[in-house]
């Protein structure tokens, strides 16, 4: 700037100011005490005017921020706890909160906007919701490991006609119970509950004492114990579906980076 304008907008600014900035003498031109207070909070505001640029971007970059996961349990027996673990690495500034649920509450909770993003299974398709498809899973038959079947590697459903069954219940998910009882009907019969129960595992060790046998996404395997036996269902065309699910609105920057890395680790 050339020296006159530059005087002018000095003295303009000791106007606004009220007080001197500068003492100008012959030899040289140097900052008054107010001068100098004034520097000193404009470079702190001009720091701050930088940092509040660079968080900004940061949360339009989706690296910065709050984000509530809900999932069901048998979430937790796919890559998913893998998949967390890397998110809090890459991006340890964002404050991922975790809550587990049934699918039906987790599908009231992602509509009331409680949760940001949910795993859920077999949800289909919700009002106001997007879900897609994460990880497409065959049936297996579980049944306890003193059962005359349990040495069989694989066995159509019908096998399983006179078995008593131990289940979760429709209040749980609507849809994946409607599944396995599609499943059953397929090969003309209607499993005959006995006991039902929320969690797999509680399912499995039930099954262990000899209850009745279950009807299981394949994850459930990784919770076999000694005492029951997995066995793969022949000729069960209808899959369970590990899903994502997301209210069907504009998504922030956050929710979009957590999806992709969704997608990519389980297509990996």
């Amino acid at each position: 700037m050339a020296q006159p304008p530059l005087s002018q907008q000095i003295r303009k600014l000791e106007e606004a100011v009220g007080h001197p900035l500068l003492l100008r003498t012959s030899r040289q031109v140097r900052l008054t005490a107010a001068g100098e207070e004034l520097l000193k909070r404009a470079q702190q505001t001009l720091r701050k005017v930088a940092e509040d640029v660079h968080n900004t971007r940061r949360i339009g970059r989706g690296e910065v921020g709050t984000l509530t996961i809900g999932f069901i349990a048998s979430a937790m027996l796919t890559v998913l706890p893998r998949m967390l673990s890397e998110y809090r690495k890459r991006f340890p500034e964002v404050e991922l909160r975790l809550r587990e649920f049934y699918t039906s509450a987790l599908l009231g909770a992602l509509r009331d906007g409680t949760v940001d993003i949910g795993f859920t299974r077999d949800a289909g398709k919700e009002d106001r919701l997007h879900t897609e498809t994460l990880l497409p899973e065959p049936y297996i038959a579980v049944v306890s490991a003193q059962h005359p079947l349990a040495d069989r590697r694989s066995i159509p459903i019908a096998e399983l006609r006179t078995e008593p069954f131990v289940l979760f219940s429709p209040e749980v998910g609507q849809n994946a119970w409607e599944k396995v009882m599609r499943l059953c009907q397929q090969d003309g019969f209607r499993p005959r509950i006995v006991q039902e129960a929320p969690h797999w595992l509680t399912i499995m060790r039930l099954v262990g004492t000899g209850l009745g046998v279950t009807i299981a996404p394949a994850c459930v395997e990784r919770i076999a114990d000694a005492e029951v036996r997995c066995i793969r269902l022949r000729n069960a065309k209808i899959l369970s579906h590990l899903e994502l699910a997301y209210r069907a609105e504009v998504l922030t920057e956050l929710e979009e980076t957590f999806l992709t890395l969704a997608r990519r680790t389980f297509r990996q």
